[in-house]
């Protein structure tokens, strides 16, 4: 903390929050010329992001005093917002103020800042001072003012981070590598988020068919986006188990969207259930007129039962679709859709 004004009624020192690493004028040291005069307190603002300018008020004197504070400079006064703990401080007692400053985000991006027949250069260095009204309104009203400080409206540059300290303390070198950032980080971040698009659940949707293409998946425009997604995920896995009940029970979960109930072992029990009726094989003493059946069943033939949730809507040709695909072709089969009671 820097003092920056004696009064005989109130002392007043100013704290940056965010201190600049780099100054203007810094570079001319390289050089031999004489460096351009810097302003005592500096305070660095990076578009978007805020930074603050603590104010510590003194009541030097033997009696309360009322303060009204105002920030006055060459900035746009929206840039600022005043934080007191209050208007009167106790004698002998002090106050603290905040200055709260942040700019838009897109200040270097706005038409006044690119404008191609600006005449005027983009301003990045700001003066500011904190002006202080005691006993405002009253015959002893006086006025005091702070030290001036600065302001620098700088971008903030990853890149500068790679560099050795004494590079990073040139706001020449610093603005400069901001260019370079500005042009190869999208790049970079591309390359950082290139496995999103090689993912179905994650890509853009017109690179859809390209990723089906590389697993030989056919595009349908039955299926919504979700489950198109899904399908080509995991569609090596569904060749590997083809013309099995795992492959078909994983198929029709893809596109239902009903649990595969993996940790039921009752086949019965589950959303998706694929079953092989099976009776008394050939039992001579108990069997009945109508009901004997020798062998046990139906060769080759499965019971396909789905239980959907509640208000789910399914598509009966379309898992009819999908069985014909997915089962052997010798194989028969029925379908059940019921409501599920969970």
């Amino acid at each position: 903390m820097v003092q920056s004004r004696f009064s005989p009624a109130v002392q007043i020192d100013l704290t940056p929050m965010q201190i600049p690493e780099a100054l203007p004028g810094v570079a001319l040291a390289f050089t031999g010329a004489e460096r351009v005069e810097i302003a005592q307190h500096s305070l660095v603002l990076h578009p978007g992001q805020p930074s603050e300018m603590v104010v510590l008020l003194k009541n030097l004197t033997a009696h309360p005093l009322r303060l009204e504070l105002k920030a006055e400079g060459n900035f746009p006064p929206e840039w600022c917002r005043i934080g007191t703990e209050g208007n009167e401080i106790p004698a002998r007692e002090q106050m603290q103020a905040v200055l709260y400053f942040q700019l838009p985000a897109t200040y270097f991006e706005d038409q006044q800042a690119i404008a191609p027949n600006k005449k005027e250069k983009l301003e990045l260095n700001f003066r500011c001072f904190v002006i202080l009204h005691i006993d405002p309104g009253t015959d002893q009203e006086k006025i005091e003012r702070s030290d001036e400080f600065s302001i620098y409206v700088r971008p903030w540059s990853n890149y500068m981070e790679f560099l050795p300290l004494l590079y990073r303390e040139v706001d020449f070198i610093a603005r400069f590598m901001k260019i370079f950032e500005e042009a190869y980080q999208p790049v970079i971040d591309n390359f950082s988020a290139m496995w999103a698009n090689l993912d179905p659940l994650t890509s853009p949707r017109k690179l859809l068919p390209f990723l089906a293409h590389w697993v030989a998946w056919q595009v349908d425009s039955v299926w919504d986006l979700q489950q198109q997604r899904r399908l080509i995920r995991r569609a090596v896995e569904l060749y590997q188990w083809r013309g099995t009940r795992k492959g078909l029970r994983l198929y029709l979960h893809l596109y239902t969207g009903l649990p595969l109930d993996e940790n039921l072992s009752k086949e019965s029990d589950k959303h998706i259930s694929i079953t092989e009726p099976f009776g008394n094989s050939f039992i001579l003493n108990d069997a009945e007129l109508g009901n004997a059946v020798l062998g046990g069943g139906q060769a080759y033939h499965f019971v396909v039962r789905l239980r959907r949730k509640e208000g789910q809507t399914i598509h009966e040709e379309l898992i009819r679709r999908i069985i014909e695909e997915e089962k052997p072709a010798f194989c028969t089969y029925e379908l059940f859709i019921e409501n599920s009671n969970n």
